[in-house]
């Protein structure tokens, strides 16, 4: 094992530790985390072995571990944002429900405290009317 696999090798190691660590604080979805293990062996393992790769490159027809890394990889990529612009138009949904709710509620609130000042003052609660009163 030369330098870089080693140096690789534990940063895999250090990511697997976070990664099981907000596991279980409920940081991060199980099924997610579980996904985010299985990169990071995958990736010790065509450390470890890095003809492993070739090996299922050209079972796939494919020329090169390396050229399969990057396949896979882009895969990986394209479903990532895939799935992050799905959260970002959900998010954007439930805020802009959110502020319409809030405009409403406020717009309604205005509107009956404009209602009660229209109406007079209070005479039971202003203490310039108690006084004529009595």
């Amino acid at each position: 094992m030369n330098v870089f696999q080693g140096l690789v090798l534990m940063l895999f190691s250090l990511l697997a530790a976070v990664t099981l660590s907000a596991a279980f604080r409920g940081m991060v979805r199980k099924r997610i985390a579980f996904m985010w293990l299985a990169i990071w062996s995958v990736g010790g393992v065509a450390i470890i072995w890095p003809r492993s790769t070739v090996v299922i490159a050209r079972s796939l027809g494919i020329g090169r571990g390396a050229d399969l890394l990057l396949y896979v990889s882009v895969l990986l990529m394209l479903v990532g944002f895939f799935y992050v612009y799905g959260r970002f138009r959900r998010l954007d949904r439930q805020i802009t429900v959110l502020v319409r709710r809030l405009a409403i509620d406020n717009a309604e609130r205005e509107a009956r405290d404009a209602g009660t000042r229209e109406a007079g003052p209070n005479r039971t609660q202003d203490p310039a009317w108690s006084k004529d009163i009595s």
